[in-house]
C-alpha cells in the first residue's frame, strides 16, 4: 500500500496531516526554546513582586517626607507594580500547565491575559494620579525635606531599572509576553520617576509649586501611551494574530527551496500563543509520488520551519499537486 500513488488515493489523502514540534509550552523568540518551560519563569515574577514591594515603602517614605503630589502618583504606580507582578505570577504558572483532554494546544495564551491586565491597571494608575494632580493644582502645597525624599526616591528608581532589565532580558530569551509587558510596566515606572524627581527638584529649585502637579499630569499622559499598546498586543494575541512578518519572511524563506524544486504550498496559515508559535501549510506533491516520499519531504518541510522558527508547532497536509480539488481549499474560512 505504501507504494501506491497520491493520485490513485485522492481521497485519502485529504485528511492525511502531520503535526509536529513541541508539545509542551516553547519559545517561539527565545534563543533555547528547547531547553526551558514557563516553570522556570516564575521565579521572574517573584523578582518583580518583591521589588514592586521593596519600592513601594521606598517611595512611600519619599511622599511622607516631603508631600510632593508627584512622588505620592509614583508610589501609586508601584502599587500598580505589586498587582501586574501578582497577575503575571499567577498567568505563568497557567501557562506552564502542559495540554490536556481540554486544552488539546495547551495554556499559553494565559500569558496574554497578565499583559491585558497591566494595562488595565496602568489605565487605572493615570487616571487616578491625574485626579490627585488636579486637586493639587488647585490647591497648592510647600514640599519638605525635598533631599532625602528626592534620595530615597532615586534608590527606588534603580530598583525598579534593575529588575525591568532582567525581566525584558528574560522575556526575549524565553519567548514570554508576560515578562515583556511586566518589564515595560516597570520601565515605564522608572521614567516616571525620573520625571517625578526633577520636577520635585525644579520645584525646590524655583519655589514654583504648581511644577509639581503639571509634571504628575504629564506623567499620567505619558503612561497612558503603555497601558495602549500592552492593551492592543494583548487582544491580537487573543485574537490568534498571525506571526510578526519577520517570522513569516523566515517562513517564506525556507519554503523557497523546495518551491524551485517544483512543489507547492498553500493554505499557510500562522498564530501566536503566547510562547508557542502554530503554523499549518498543505504541501502539493506530484501525484505519482509514492506514499513514503511524500511523507519524508512532509518531515523535511516541518523540520526546515522547526529550525527558522525554533519552537513552532507545525502541521502540514499533503495534497496532489495535479488534482483541481487541491487548489480550492485555499480560502481562509474553510
Amino acid at each position: 500500500m505504501a507504494f501506491l500513488s497520491l493520485r490513485q488515493h485522492r481521497s485519502g489523502f485529504r485528511h492525511f496531516s502531520r503535526r509536529r514540534g513541541s508539545l509542551g509550552p516553547g519559545a517561539l523568540l527565545g534563543d533555547n526554546p528547547a531547553m526551558h518551560t514557563n516553570t522556570s519563569l516564575t521565579r521572574y515574577a517573584w523578582l518583580s513582586i518583591a521589588a514592586a514591594i521593596a519600592t513601594i515603602l521606598l517611595k512611600g517614605a519619599a511622599w511622607w517626607w516631603t508631600g510632593s503630589v508627584g512622588l505620592l502618583s509614583d508610589a501609586l504606580e508601584s502599587f500598580v507594580n505589586l498587582a501586574g507582578a501578582l497577575m503575571a505570577l499567577w498567568m505563568l504558572t497557567l501557562a506552564a500547565q502542559p495540554p490536556d483532554e481540554k486544552h488539546a494546544y495547551g495554556h499559553s495564551k494565559a500569558e496574554y491575559f497578565a499583559s491585558g491586565f497591566e494595562g488595565l491597571l496602568i489605565l487605572v494608575a493615570a487616571l487616578a494620579i491625574a485626579h490627585t494632580a488636579i486637586n493639587r493644582l488647585l490647591n497648592p502645597q510647600a514640599l519638605e525635606q525635598v533631599g532625602v525624599g528626592l534620595a530615597i526616591s532615586v534608590v527606588a528608581s534603580l530598583v525598579n531599572l534593575g529588575v525591568a532589565r532582567v525581566l525584558l532580558a528574560a522575556g526575549k530569551q524565553y519567548g514570554s509576553v508576560a515578562l515583556k509587558a511586566d518589564s515595560a510596566h516597570l520601565m515605564t515606572d522608572v521614567w516616571t520617576s525620573v520625571g517625578v524627581i526633577a520636577g520635585v527638584a525644579a520645584v525646590a529649585l524655583t519655589g514654583w509649586l504648581w511644577l509639581d502637579p503639571i509634571l504628575a499630569l504629564i506623567v499620567a499622559t505619558h503612561i497612558l501611551y503603555t497601558a495602549w499598546h500592552l492593551i492592543r498586543d494583548a487582544a491580537a494575541g487573543l485574537m490568534d494574530a498571525a506571526l510578526p512578518e519577520e517570522f513569516l519572511g523566515s517562513l517564506e524563506s525556507t519554503l523557497l527551496p523546495h518551491r524551485q524544486q517544483g512543489i507547492g504550498f498553500h493554505a499557510i496559515r500562522t498564530r501566536q500563543a503566547g510562547t508557542r508559535a502554530f503554523i499549518s501549510l498543505h504541501v502539493l506533491v506530484p501525484g505519482e509520488w509514492t506514499v513514503q516520499r511524500a511523507h519524508e519531504l512532509a518531515e523535511q518541510v516541518e523540520e526546515d520551519i522547526r529550525r527558522a522558527i525554533p519552537g513552532a508547532h507545525v502541521t502540514t497536509h499533503l495534497e496532489p499537486l495535479e488534482d483541481p480539488l487541491s487548489h480550492q481549499d485555499i480560502d481562509l474560512d474553510r
